[in-house]
């Protein structure tokens, strides 16, 4: 068989190049307790065992990221001097006025700065690394890290992310504690490579916390990879809300395991932004555990030229009387193109559940594709379940309308789409971080 040059010689999707001495070598560097190296290595067996993803299973069937370069992606990113100031201003600075709740910096994997207001410290809310967490507050830590919401069996970037972890954020908020002040959270990456971040948040009974987490990478030659995972255990009658921001770098490749549960009578608010990247392939869930908890997620992205956004998300309802909210809207231009895939999905007898899903989609090329494919699987007979995939091109109206009053298409333009997502931007409560985002759509909408 003659090899076509830039072609592979197979349809197998090549592999990181990690190996059992890289995770012993890492746990080592951070000098980190004995119970979690053990937990790194029992990751990494998991890891050998697992074929890597295919076009052949279902669920990874529309996202072929085999135009990932392994050779460069997989080196992990070392810290090279980087300071806080490296961060684009826009990511660092306060969401209310000019106070702090809490920032949490790294850039290169690397913490460059650390504060926590005393008021929210005096309280024993805790607010640091996962490595420094991981030493000073072990029971905590063990007791939660991918035990009870991400677990590294899930699949084969679930198990090398247990394995190989390069930093992380902790976030605990004692019973009946509450956070006025939000928590800020930067991961910004300096240089290409791989880098492996983790969110780890508890917010116990009856607590209550704001948590912000921007996700950002500069420009650079080669290619970058993210294999991270998220966990949100939110207790009974607690509450959070939680934002997570991502605007990679366009040659940065995302893999992402993320998951919340819900005690009961609890309630989340996570709002999730994608904008960045060259594909992204997320799997975000909700587990309602308690009665009467409820969770809502709010999504929106905007994909252009190459980009390819993969969104895979599932509303689980474990316990009667439990509520779930999902509503993602998202635009795609130029060749980009999106999936979105939902399912809700009731355990039997979990009765008088309210489950809603919908996805909203805006085509502005001929070229751009986008698939949403919505799922429902109930197993009991007392429920309000129902979900809607909508696609559409930009309505002349509207645009017509704004035209006879003196403004000129494009910018006209401009204001349809920038009122399509302003349902979810409004959902964002901190006003500078929605002119930031606004102001970025529209750099994408103008080209």
């Amino acid at each position: 068989m003659v090899a076509v040059k830039g072609q592979r010689r197979s349809n197998a999707p090549a592999a990181p190049s990690y190996t059992k001495t890289d995770v012993e070598a890492l746990s080592a560097k951070n000098n980190e307790p004995a119970w979690l190296l053990e937990s790194r290595l029992a990751a990494w067996e998991l890891y050998e065992g697992m074929p890597m993803p295919s076009l052949t299973d279902e669920e990874w069937r529309r996202t072929d990221y085999r135009s990932i370069r392994w050779d460069e992606a997989d080196k992990i990113i070392s810290p090279n001097g980087a300071t806080l100031e490296t961060v684009p201003a826009v990511n660092r600075e306060p969401l209310i006025g000019e106070q702090q709740g809490g920032l949490l910096a790294f850039v290169d994997g690397k913490v460059v700065h650390h504060e926590l207001a005393d008021e929210l410290s005096s309280k024993g809310i805790i607010f640091t690394d996962l490595l420094t967490a991981s030493r000073e507050h072990e029971a905590l830590v063990r007791a939660n890290l991918m035990t009870k919401a991400v677990h590294p069996g899930e699949g084969k970037f679930a198990a090398l992310h247990a394995a190989l972890w390069t930093h992380g954020l902790f976030v605990y908020v004692p019973k009946g504690v509450v956070a006025e002040i939000p928590l800020h959270v930067v991961i910004y990456n300096s240089h290409q490579g791989a880098s492996l971040g983790h969110v780890l948040i508890v917010v116990e009974e009856n607590a209550q916390a704001t948590v912000v987490v921007d996700y950002a990478s500069a420009n650079g030659e080669t290619q970058s990879a993210y294999i991270g995972a998220t966990e949100l255990l939110v207790g009974d009658a607690a509450n959070l809300r939680y934002v997570a921001l991502q605007d990679w770098n366009r040659d940065t490749y995302e893999f992402s395991h993320q998951r919340a549960r819900v005690g009961r009578d609890g309630n989340l608010d996570w709002i999730i932004g994608t904008m960045g990247g060259r594909l992204v392939k997320a799997y975000l869930e909700i587990e309602l555990d308690g009665k009467g908890a409820n969770g809502r997620m709010s999504g929106f992205f905007f994909a252009d030229k190459n980009q390819l956004f993969d969104h895979d998300t599932q509303q689980n309802h474990n316990a009667p009387m439990t509520n779930s909210d999902l509503l993602f809207k998202g635009a795609a231009k130029d060749t980009a193109r999106s999936v979105w895939q939902g399912m809700i999905k009731s355990l039997p007898k979990m009765q008088k559940i309210d489950g809603y899903q919908a996805s909203r989609n805006l085509l502005l090329s001929e070229d751009a594709r986008m698939d949403g494919i919505p799922g429902l699987e109930i197993e009991a007979d007392d429920v309000k379940c129902s979900h809607a995939a909508t696609f559409g091109t930009l309505e002349q109206e509207p645009i017509f309308y704004l035209m006879s009053r003196g403004i000129d298409r494009s910018t006209a333009e401009l204001m349809v789409i920038d009122g399509f997502f302003d349902e979810l931007l409004a959902r964002i409560p901190f006003e500078r971080v929605r002119a930031r985002l606004q102001a970025a759509m529209e750099t994408k909408i103008v080209g």
